[in-house]
């Protein structure tokens, strides 16, 4: 079987972030993780026990993987074994992402987020302002 290069010439990100990987070269494995709690509010005000994430069962649960059982045949041509580009221009990276130049075996990614909005009750609305 024949294995296949990967080049790149220019390669530009602008910011990674949160559990994000760049990876140049070939892997086995890339496991990537991020969680996070967003909370938006009308006033600004911290009750000082939040970010506690075992209290929200969304990063409690197991992640549904439904089983692969179904069988499949291939066959693989590589006349040419490099794969080129000339500009990859990313600007973000970000989440339990991964921007990868290579190749890879094995890939699992997960990212879970909680997201809360606190509201004024109705007609409270012009206390903060």
């Amino acid at each position: 079987m024949l294995t296949r290069t990967s080049s790149v010439d220019h390669l530009f990100i602008n910011q990674v972030a949160f559990s994000s990987v760049i990876q140049l070269g070939d892997s086995c494995y890339l496991n990537g993780f991020s969680r996070a709690l967003a909370v938006q509010r009308e006033t600004e005000f911290f009750y000082g026990n939040e970010g506690n994430f075992p209290s929200y069962g969304i990063f409690r649960r197991p992640l549904p993987l439904p089983p692969i059982d179904e069988s499949f045949t291939f066959f693989r041509y590589n006349p040419i074994p490099v794969i080129k580009t000339n500009h990859i221009h990313i600007t973000a990276v970000s989440n339990s992402s991964s921007v990868h130049i290579g190749s890879t075996k094995h890939v699992s990614m997960e990212t879970r987020i909680k997201h809360i909005r606190q509201l004024l009750p109705r007609g409270n609305e012009q206390e903060t302002r």
